[in-house]
């Protein structure tokens, strides 16, 4: 059964295709424009009532959420492909943890650079300096946690590449690339160390060559 994802390439799709890749399951992708209010007709809003994107189709199993995607394909396929979840209680305790770190301290503030730097130019609005350096200075500040984290494991959840790792690769891809504060990364030696391990992963290069986005 060929799995449906749905959801523009330049947003949180590539959080659930770079784990897809990693699990060795088949997918397909099914574009959604969010300029043209695609996730917000009827059709889709059958399939996601809040109007966000992604959403997987696998069969007759419909699921929403991006990091509620990928611990649901690491589980089903614990025993395909990379393990992503550890090998015992306490390495899955500490996937989660760093799961939650990404989703609530490390994603609101670069996101919200994203937003305004990358996606404001397409709706006329020019970004307020104080407002960005805001966002930075919180950003710095979690970077400096996974600094100290960093020197001490290879990874953030330990010795081995879980979700924790993985779900940060597509709204950094921005800062590094399109957004030109590559800087707030290579300026951090273990920060450095790891985001070079983890985006130099053949999964994530093949996202990026099938679906480059606005990276």
């Amino acid at each position: 059964m060929v799995v449906k994802v749905y959801g523009p390439d330049y947003a949180s799709p590539k959080r659930v295709l770079v784990c897809l890749i990693e699990k060795g399951v088949e997918f397909e992708t099914v574009p959604i424009d969010l300029f043209k209010g695609e996730h917000k007709a009827p059709e889709f809003v059958k399939l996601q009532p809040f109007g966000s994107v992604p959403v997987v189709q696998d069969g007759d199993y419909t699921l929403f959420e991006s990091r509620a995607i990928i611990r649901y394909y690491a589980e089903k396929y614990k025993h395909q492909g990379t393990d992503l979840l550890g090998k015992t209680i306490e390495e899955r305790g500490l996937v989660e943890q760093w799961l939650e770190v990404e989703a609530q301290n490390f994603h609101p503030p670069i996101f919200d650079l994203v937003l305004k730097i990358v996606f404001g130019p397409f709706k006329g609005l020019t970004p307020d300096p104080k407002l960005l350096q805001e966002s930075e200075d919180k950003l710095c500040k979690v970077l400096d946690v996974y600094e100290e984290r960093l020197s001490k494991s290879k990874y953030l959840a330990g010795d081995f590449v879980s979700l924790a790792d993985l779900s940060h690769l597509s709204v950094t891809q921005y800062l590094v690339g399109k957004m030109g504060k590559e800087n707030l990364i290579r300026d951090r030696k273990n920060v450095c160390a790891w985001w070079n391990d983890i985006s130099s992963r053949p999964s994530w290069k093949k996202v990026l060559e099938l679906w480059p986005g606005l990276y």
